[in-house]
């Protein structure tokens, strides 16, 4: 008995020195980021005050970029989380115009969109540790500062994306159902009240879902499907690609498994699609299935295509990241996005806890046309 005792405390304490040198391993591992040297990126610090900064979107709006951002002590739901707004003129410094939170709430995936002269910002409201989003709200302003109160918006239960319009008239918004399993399109005149169009897709723990107009006038959308809620990720996630012709009351839609593309931003050039979003650069397996906490996860750029995504470039980043913001601007891309250390190759749980800035990338958008024509030599 004495000798079985000694030798599980020896297996105990083999696990736990193999647990500590894996955790040091995870910490202090160099950053290995895929970034094309062809784009010639240009990168820079927008907000790194300690906290853990994240969720970010951005625009341009009256001559000036406008910036929001989620900042908390972590990744996970809290009271203690608010949201941040900037303007700058040049996307390089920035002038903080205003702040909001949830007393006893969490707030968090800020989507800025101007409408009818407006600034309109829609949110997400939480209240569980895990950050499972309940509820779309919504405030406006005419210019950055001063801000109508939090309102909630219907349908109940639908958690918003992206709204976009085609003609600045008709506005469309991708949403997800609050229990995961289906998104939807909705439509509106005056970004206030919301009808259905029609389901995006039901199945496959679908959440965050992005859509960006075609030349022809079709929809596409993006899902993130998890497969489940497991935290070791699955083996069934994958991104959901669906395409809708007006009046966007019918999808075909096909699965991409190249990435489970989390925190989607979707824009167009020269005709053609791309996405900023979430990669998983190991290879899956058990620890490493898309969506695992244990595993690495990179912003990256990926080319979209109706029945496919092909990926291009890492951003710098690591640990805790994505979720960007894109705006167009004289022949150039600039993408706000999220991440832990970059000098460091977090797994996601450990970049969850860290503290993590807000970067902005500038990307001149013939190099990121260019790359894409190289990376599609060959495929059909």
């Amino acid at each position: 008995m004495k000798k079985l005792l000694k030798i599980t405390l020896v297996l105990m304490l083999f696990i736990v020195l193999c647990a500590l040198l894996l955790l040091l391993y995870w910490c202090f591992r160099p950053n290995a980021a895929r970034v094309e040297p062809s784009l010639k990126l240009e990168t820079w610090s927008a907000v790194a005050d300690g906290m853990h900064n994240s969720n970010t979107d951005m625009i341009f709006w009256k001559g000036n970029f406008y910036l929001v951002h989620a900042n908390s002590p972590y990744h996970f739901a809290t009271e203690k989380c608010r949201l941040m707004l900037w303007r700058s003129g040049d996307a390089r410094s920035w002038e903080k115009l205003s702040e909001v939170n949830i007393p006893g709430e969490d707030i968090r995936d800020p989507k800025l969109v101007p409408m009818a002269g407006r600034l309109f910002l829609y949110v997400l409201k939480s209240t569980r540790f895990i950050a499972e989003p309940y509820s779309t709200a919504l405030r406006t302003s005419a210019d950055g500062k001063e801000w109508t109160p939090l309102i909630d918006i219907e349908p109940e239960g639908w958690l918003f994306w992206r709204p976009k319009t085609r003609d600045g008239r008709t506005w469309y918004a991708p949403a997800y159902w609050h229990e995961h399993g289906r998104s939807i399109l909705l439509k509106s005149f005056d970004g206030l009240r919301w009808e259905r169009v029609s389901a995006i897709h039901e199945g496959g723990w679908n959440d965050e879902t992005a859509i960006e107009f075609l030349p022809d006038g079709r929809l596409l959308a993006t899902a993130r499907l998890e497969g489940s809620d497991s935290w070791l990720g699955d083996e069934r996630a994958s991104t959901l690609i669906a395409t809708a012709a007006p009046p966007y009351t019918s999808w075909k839609s096909v699965e991409s498994r190249v990435t489970r593309l989390d925190g989607p931003a979707l824009f167009s050039y020269n005709g053609n699609l791309y996405a900023v979003g979430r990669h998983n650069p190991d290879p899956p397996g058990f620890f490493s299935y898309y969506g695992s906490i244990l595993a690495r996860k990179r912003t990256a750029l990926y080319r979209v295509l109706k029945d496919r995504l092909v990926y291009l470039s890492d951003l710098p980043s690591a640990g805790d990241t994505s979720y960007a913001g894109v705006v167009i601007r004289e022949g150039a891309a600039y993408i706000s996005y999220y991440t832990s250390d970059t000098a460091r190759d977090y797994p996601w749980i450990i970049g969850m806890l860290a503290r993590s800035d807000i970067l902005i990338a500038r990307i001149e958008l013939p190099r990121l046309e260019r790359l894409a024509a190289e990376k599609m030599k060959g495929t059909p």
